[in-house]
């Protein structure tokens, strides 16, 4: 808990809403949700943004030396 008020913090919210959303669906949801915020994203930004965030090639792309969590494999 937070604090002595028994509220919940935002970190513990996030954390326990996203462990139910992963008990609530598979690899294929994230997929899709993914493909639709690469889709609103390209409908927003031109060209010169995603030549300033990086590469187009995977494997090419930022690594953070802490991999997240997959949440597929949560289950």
């Amino acid at each position: 808990m937070a604090d002595n008020n028994n509220k919940m913090s935002r970190e513990e919210a996030g954390r326990k809403g996203g462990e139910a959303t992963a008990e609530n669906h598979d690899k294929d949801f994230y997929q899709d949700i993914g493909h639709k915020g690469g889709d609103a994203t390209a409908e927003n930004h031109d060209k010169e943004f995603y030549q300033e965030i990086g590469p187009r090639d995977r494997t090419k792309r930022w690594r953070s030396s802490r991999q997240p969590t997959r949440w597929w494999q949560l289950r």
